[in-house]
């Protein structure tokens, strides 16, 4: 992921990295090559443009760190820009309620949900040490539920069955009321996928949300499809209180448009990636490392870290000579 967008930018901010002083001028070409490496990313417009905008107003306003040369400061903003647009922190799942956790998986139809559902259960049984039941309320594809019932198995999940021939209302209340019996922790509930957001679909994943009121709503996409992604989630974010993205097959994906756009659209942030076929290739989303990534800069970034924590070191010896001053 982000293949294509970390070798443009490294290559157009390392001719930062000597200026002496950072000016409308000398970061004309540079920003003007981050937006070209943006676009070209599939990041939406509207994010690049806020994008450069904050960028160029950060780095040529008085912003200059005394351990920092010009050039370091403006990759800094950058990188401190990236991880705003991504969310700035990780955002865990909120598990403040009354057990089972209800966490509902919302998307199109070969978004990679149900797989997800099961990888998500795994991430939850093994690092969250939770007792996990999965069931799926899609009624128009039996090979969903067939498929769910094979992955709980795989991943030591509770499994709760269900039928085309039932509602998904009643799948979904049945399952809450098994889950309470059961003393589950959390309760992952599947839902039916089309091929493109329409009323009757919309309709009825507003009915199961307000039958079971989830403490989590996730909406399942496609990294590939690029800004696309930030648009269907927006799509359903308008109408699911939706609470964060998974995005999916994020590991086939080298431009990372959908990573950069997607929280910038919906406010709402991405919680996982999925980065493999496996069970388990969930990973949480921490935006700070993706930023790091996207630059490619290691050498760099840790020059960055470096010349700021010594000029944190100095200040506080300043402090502790002037108190040492007081006492006497």
């Amino acid at each position: 992921m982000f293949e294509n967008l970390t070798e443009r930018l490294s290559s157009t901010l390392r001719t930062v990295t000597g200026q002496a002083r950072l000016t409308e001028d000398n970061i004309k070409d540079t920003m003007r090559e981050v937006r070209k490496a943006l676009l070209e990313a599939d990041v939406a417009l509207p994010v690049v443009k806020d994008f450069v905008d904050i960028v160029r107003e950060r780095a040529v306003g008085q912003e200059v760190s005394k351990s920092l040369s010009p050039g370091q400061q403006f990759v800094k903003i950058v990188q401190e820009e990236l991880e705003r647009v991504m969310g700035s922190q990780a955002e865990p799942l909120n598990f403040a309620t009354q057990p089972p956790a209800i966490i509902l998986m919302a998307g199109l139809q070969g978004a990679g949900k149900t797989t997800s559902v099961a990888k998500l259960a795994r991430y939850l049984k093994e690092k969250e040490k939770k007792k996990v039941m999965v069931v799926s309320a899609d009624v128009y594809r039996p090979a969903a539920i067939k498929q769910l019932e094979t992955l709980a198995a795989d991943v030591g999940a509770t499994f709760f069955e269900s039928h085309a021939e039932q509602k998904p209302v009643d799948i979904a209340n049945a399952a809450v009321a098994e889950a309470k019996l059961k003393f589950q922790d959390v309760l992952i509930i599947d839902t039916a996928g089309r091929l493109a957001v329409d009323e009757a679909m919309m309709a009825e994943i507003k009915d199961l949300h307000a039958a079971v009121k989830p403490i989590e709503t996730l909406f399942v996409v496609d990294a590939m499809t690029g800004q696309d992604a930030a648009n269907t989630a927006k799509a359903f974010s308008d109408a699911l209180p939706l609470t964060g993205v998974v995005l999916t097959k994020s590991d086939a994906d080298s431009r990372g448009g959908a990573a950069l756009s997607v929280k910038h659209i919906t406010g709402k942030p991405i919680k996982f990636l999925g980065v493999g076929e496996k069970t388990d290739a969930l990973e949480t989303f921490y935006p700070d490392r993706i930023a790091s990534r996207i630059l490619g800069m290691g050498d760099v970034l840790s020059l960055i870290e470096e010349a700021e924590q010594k000029l944190d070191k100095k200040k506080a010896e300043k402090l502790a000579k002037k108190i040492k001053k007081g006492k006497k």
